[in-house]
């Protein structure tokens, strides 16, 4: 799809400067590194023999030229790669992104609602291992998020703005697509439907803690409440692009900083509850049922951390050229962000874990036991403020996960059509996804008592493929430390993955969930 400008300087075409670019290109006001969708970066530009042949005052005016020219590609420092129909997709339709804008959308989609089910995984691990293990999960993650920020752009000249596309470069066009293309869907498809579920049923709340028994107006059902947050949500949905959402990503994360230390702080002051008690549950359990709880709580601290199918995406919304890469601003922005998220996501489990112990709900984590535990020693405005942060944070979070969902259904149109969507299809295209998600939220209302499976079925995105693809695609020295680590924590991902995903299904089978189709009616 990309094709590269290229200055053709043999002696038998002395007097001739060709330029192979798509049409869309040529215009000079489109060749920036702001907004054109560049695909870096190729070795330096070689001086060109026209500058010292064409000496004559005649060659004078083609000399600037070539001499302008020149200058303006040694100085991004690479010929580009150009590919017009990254300028028609929402990811890279806008290329003005920066480190704050990374920043924004890494803690949007980095914390959320995964947050308040994370102090279940240490009902069943206990203190020192629920440590260990979410300290390792979130150093672990942190590195292969710094890969795939390294990976983002090819000694080739291609940006990969795309969790698929890199492992397709990765494994092969077919195995790639066998690997990531559902995790990937699932992720943010799936995100979306819990989305739905997790902020029309907060507003429900919301709606009976503010109004009380003595109001006099009819309440919604939770399916209407559903119906009112897709409706926010497809609205919303409406800006165009990845980078016109920055200020979408800004809300939900400050909203979601503010929910996590919101809940956990009131929990703290409450103190801890009357016979709360942390011995392991699982004593009177087999030692394959126990084996199999383990795993499942694994798979909700995986669950934890989701958000690596955003990372490309995310860079491939910045400028980059030889002397100013993407992957500088992109890893400042993220490691920024995540030092809020440690901020918050380990003070939540922990201090959830002290305050509640084996008295936590199994089904809405924190908040249901904030309803449940302090509805009534609780100011009313403080759970109305954490139910309407929630709310707020989950419709900032549907529009940073459904985006790449629109960027594949865009890219099927513009593939086919070769121009880019109108405005009526774009719009079709989000109502359309928007309604499914609603449909499949009111379908399968037993969607998220399956933050295990979801987290075991996504752990090798997060923990396994960037270090596979590391390897593969920067070829370390075999047997090297580089090596060896990643190999390691590839294969480990992956057997972590199958192992997490059978302990969630086990979990399934043993307790059981309560699976009713269009419960919400």
């Amino acid at each position: 799809m990309g094709e590269v400008v290229e200055l053709q300087s043999s002696p038998a075409a002395a007097r001739t400067l060709n330029i192979v670019a798509p049409p869309l290109q040529l215009d000079c006001r489109l060749i920036s590194m702001s907004r054109s969708p560049l695909l870096d970066s190729t070795p330096k530009t070689p001086k060109s023999p026209f500058v010292t042949r064409m000496m004559t005052p005649v060659a004078s005016p083609m000399k600037k030229a070539i001499a302008s020219m020149q200058s303006y590609l040694e100085e991004i420092g690479h010929f580009t790669k150009l590919d017009p129909q990254e300028a028609w997709l929402p990811i890279t339709e806008s290329r003005n992104g920066n480190a704050y804008y990374a920043a924004f959308h890494t803690l949007s989609s980095g914390i959320g609602f995964q947050a308040l089910v994370l102090p279940l995984a240490f009902v069943t691990l206990g203190w020192v291992w629920g440590v260990i293990c979410l300290s390792v999960a979130f150093v672990w993650q942190l590195y292969t998020l710094w890969i795939l920020i390294q990976l983002h752009e090819s000694e080739s000249g291609i940006r990969y703005s795309r969790y698929l596309r890199l492992s397709m470069a990765a494994f092969g066009e077919k195995l790639g697509k066998l690997l990531a293309l559902f995790p990937i869907m699932y992720l943010s498809g799936g995100s979306c439907v819990t989305l739905i579920m997790i902020g029309g049923g907060t507003m429900k709340i919301f709606f009976e803690i503010m109004c009380g028994n003595t109001c006099s107006l009819k309440p919604l059902t939770l399916l209407e409440w559903y119906l009112v947050f897709t409706c926010l949500a497809i609205i919303l949905a409406q800006l165009p692009n990845l980078n016109s959402i920055a200020g979408v990503s800004l809300v939900g994360a400050v909203t979601a900083i503010c929910y996590c230390s919101l809940i956990w702080i009131v929990s703290i002051i409450q103190g801890r509850q009357e016979s709360v008690s942390y011995d392991s549950p699982d004593r009177a359990k087999s030692q394959l049922t126990m084996l199999f709880d383990t795993f499942n709580a694994l798979g909700i601290i995986g669950f934890a951390f989701r958000g690596h199918n955003l990372v490309l995406e995310i860079q491939g919304t910045m400028p980059s050229s030889g002397k100013h890469p993407s992957r500088l601003p992109m890893w400042r922005g993220v490691k920024f962000a995540y030092m809020i998220v440690a901020a918050c996501l380990f003070p939540l489990a922990i201090g959830a874990y002290w305050v509640y112990g084996n008295l936590m709900p199994e089904n809405g984590g924190m908040l249901s036991a904030l309803y449940r535990y302090h509805v009534l020693d609780t100011s009313k405005s403080l759970l109305g403020l954490a139910s309407l942060l929630i709310v707020i944070n989950s419709l900032s979070s549907f529009q940073i996960y459904a985006m790449p969902v629109f960027d594949n259904l865009e890219f099927r149109y513009t593939s086919k059509c070769r121009r880019p969507c109108p405005r009526w299809v774009r719009t079709g295209i989000r109502v359309f996804f928007g309604c499914l998600a609603f449909f499949i939220s009111v379908a399968l209302p037993f969607l998220p008592s399956l933050a295990g499976l979801i987290g075991g079925i996504a752990l090798p995105i997060t923990l396994a493929y960037p270090c596979l693809m590391w390897v593969i695609i920067k070829k370390p020295h075999k047997f090297s430390p580089c090596w060896c680590l990643n190999w390691a924590l590839g294969v480990l991902g992956m057997v972590l993955s199958v192992l997490v995903t059978t302990g969630a299904i086990w979990g399934i089978v043993t307790k059981g969930i309560e699976i009713q189709f269009f419960k919400a009616l």
